[in-house]
């Protein structure tokens, strides 16, 4: 079973398709592999590369939001690192 859904190439994040428990591998698309450093619930969203503070978070090819915090690969990027750019007018 795929652990993770990757999207086009400048994603940043990938969603989870079964529950990550910290230190589980996930296999990325060029062959590397991932170790989830935090618990991860199923369809939550794990970092596939470093994310500064302040830099648009990717998925499926859309931004999604901005990273409130620095998140490290393999972490769980949810409400406690990202803020939510949907319904904003103020962030471009």
């Amino acid at each position: 079973m795929t652990k993770v859904i990757f999207g086009p190439e400048r994603d940043n994040v990938a969603t989870c398709c079964v529950p990550l428990a910290p230190g589980d591998t996930v296999k990325l698309p060029d062959g590397g592999t991932l170790i989830a450093l935090d618990p991860i619930p199923v369809y939550h969203k794990l970092a596939v590369r470093p994310i500064a503070a302040g830099e648009k978070v990717f998925k499926y090819g859309q931004p999604i939001g901005v990273a409130s915090a620095d998140i490290a690969p393999g972490a769980h990027v949810h409400v406690q690192n990202l803020e939510s750019d949907r319904g904003r007018g103020d962030r471009k």
